[in-house]
């Protein structure tokens, strides 16, 4: 299921950060104040955010925060699962489904930073399976496939095909 475009109201938001606490409970892991600060940041910003981004966004609400601070709460929200490391526009993004069905596609919009979270067990296990016969094995189940939404497709110049580049 695609993750909502644009800023997520605040009924949804609070929803998520409650699976969130939930789920951190669970397994006995704790949702401090900072870390749920980043992740409401993330799930309030609707799309992928840079860590500088993050730090200026907590900056106005914990003027102290450094660098490591944010981090560390980026890398326990990564443990969890309840954020995802995007590596096509080196940010990160909430995930919208954390407590929900698994997904292993992420579309990621190189333009915006938005993020799409699918699933299709079917076509990454052909992918592993493709992956595989190269000697190679799959490092992630997720897989980023770098795309423009709709909104950057019509900023986009119109052009002719799309270039290959190897």
């Amino acid at each position: 299921m695609p993750a909502p475009s644009g800023s997520p109201d605040n009924d949804t938001v609070g929803a998520q950060l409650s699976v969130a606490e939930a789920l951190c409970e669970q397994r006995g892991r704790r949702l401090t104040p900072i870390r749920r600060k980043v992740l409401e940041l993330l799930l309030r910003h609707g799309r992928s955010l840079k860590a500088y981004e993050l730090l200026d966004a907590m900056r106005a609400v914990h003027p102290g925060a450094a660098p490591p601070t944010v981090y560390r709460a980026l890398d326990f929200l990564m443990d969890e699962g309840l954020i995802h490391r995007l590596d096509a526009v080196n940010a990160w993004s909430a995930c919208h489904d954390a407590g929900g069905a698994p997904h292993d596609l992420l579309v990621v919009c190189t333009g915006c930073g938005a993020v799409a979270e699918l699933s299709d067990p079917a076509m990454s296990r052909q992918l592993a399976e493709r992956v595989a016969q190269t000697g190679y094995v799959l490092a992630t189940h997720e897989t980023e496939i770098r795309a423009l939404c709709p909104q950057c497709q019509q900023k986009q110049p119109a052009e002719g095909g799309h270039p290959h580049h190897h």
